[in-house]
């Protein structure tokens, strides 16, 4: 296994590593680090500190973190989150790896919290992991979604997320396994929605069981044949029908005009101001639309299935779930990934040393990340 120095060396900044051999051969000196994110956040700084702490005991050095915001909490646009206390010929070469550990994590975090304060009562699954550069990106946007949601539940009393994907990092969320029930690839191997549910349902009795239903466009028929064969489940509030419908085509009996009409009769207020393109999107356009959940909801409660619950997926950004919620659609769970920005430049967490033997110094125009005087 490749040692944590060895590791540092690949994949640090080579100019960090240029500064570890000049203080090393010009005098060491105690430095301290402000380290700071460009946009508010949501502090989730766990996994960069135990890896910190974990060089710290690899190479045999002491250093202090001053952490300003506990994990959690908020943390204004270029306010210092925590500073880093120690040898600089320890500390120099580390930044490009701890600050990879931090930024993406506290934005993601923030997102996390603003979908579920925004739907409280939905319950979010993490399914992102497929869409992460590697399971090191995996592991921190688990954590993340974690940090986000322990903070909505605290403020607004938000359901919050109930797990996620991957048996791996299902224990962020108190889990000993990931979740989910089936992928469309599965509908694809049964070769229709009902036979793919029959299937599962007799290899896995024991997994609550969430059937897609989007996968022939036949969202309404095939959640009404899946409820109607498992009447008990469904009389039970033991099923569940995910729409992931693609955002080429409108679900199953719906198009622009009868997407206006549902929202009219369930929710006429969301489209009475002025919307514009994307958020009517989100409201009545193609795809899982707030128009789509209504109109499946009405058809499986008229058909006398009101306990089957609805899980949406595809696309929930933070953006789509406050629409969601402005239509209060009728959403019960809601699946994932989205909750990483969409530009990714906002995750860049900085970090620049302050102090130089306990003397202020840094450069110019960054004074702002002082130690605050008490």
């Amino acid at each position: 296994m490749e040692s944590i120095d060895r590791h540092i060396a690949r994949w640090t900044d080579t100019y960090f590593k240029h500064t570890r051999e000049v203080v090393n051969r010009n005098g060491d000196v105690t430095v301290t680090y402000a380290v700071f994110i460009r946009r508010p956040v949501v502090s989730a700084p766990r996994l960069m500190i135990e890896w910190l702490e974990s060089v710290a005991k690899e190479r045999g050095f002491t250093m202090g973190i001053d952490l300003k915001y506990a994990e959690g909490r908020w943390v204004g646009a270029g306010e210092p989150l925590l500073y880093i206390t120690g040898p600089m010929s320890q500390l120099c070469d580390l930044e490009t790896l701890f600050l990879q550990k931090l930024g993406p994590a506290c934005v993601a975090a923030y997102n996390a919290f603003t979908m579920c304060v925004t739907l409280p009562d939905v319950k979010f699954i993490a399914m992102d992991a497929r869409h992460c550069a590697g399971t090191e990106m995996a592991e921190m946007m688990a954590y993340a979604a974690s940090v986000g949601s322990a903070r909505a539940r605290r403020k607004s009393n938000a359901v919050g997320f109930i797990g996620n994907a991957t048996d791996a990092t299902a224990h962020y969320f108190g889990n000993e396994k990931g979740m989910g029930t089936m992928p469309h690839a599965l509908i694809g191997y049964a070769g229709s929605t009902l036979k793919a549910a029959q299937m599962f349902h007799e290899t896995l009795p024991d997994v609550p069981m969430t059937v897609l239903v989007d996968y022939f466009g036949r969202e309404v028929s095939d959640s009404l044949a899946v409820a109607g064969h498992f009447r008990d489940l469904a009389a039970g509030g033991h099923l569940s029908v995910r729409v992931d419908t693609p955002g080429g085509r409108y679900i199953e009996g719906l198009d622009p005009q009868t997407s206006y009409a549902v929202l009219e009769r369930n929710v006429p207020d969301v489209i009475r101001g002025y919307r514009n393109e994307s958020e009517l999107r989100h409201l009545i356009g193609t795809g899982v639309s707030a128009a789509a959940i209504w109109h499946l909801r009405e058809q499986l409660d008229k058909a006398g299935f009101n306990k089957v619950k609805i899980t949406g997926s595809s696309g929930f950004s933070p953006e789509k779930c406050r629409l969601m919620a402005d239509a209060r659609a009728p959403l019960d769970f809601v699946g994932t990934g989205s909750y990483l920005p969409d530009t990714w430049t906002e995750t860049y967490a900085t970090a620049d040393i302050i102090e130089y033997n306990g003397a202020p110094r840094v450069k110019l125009g960054r004074e702002f990340l002082f130690r605050k005087k008490a």
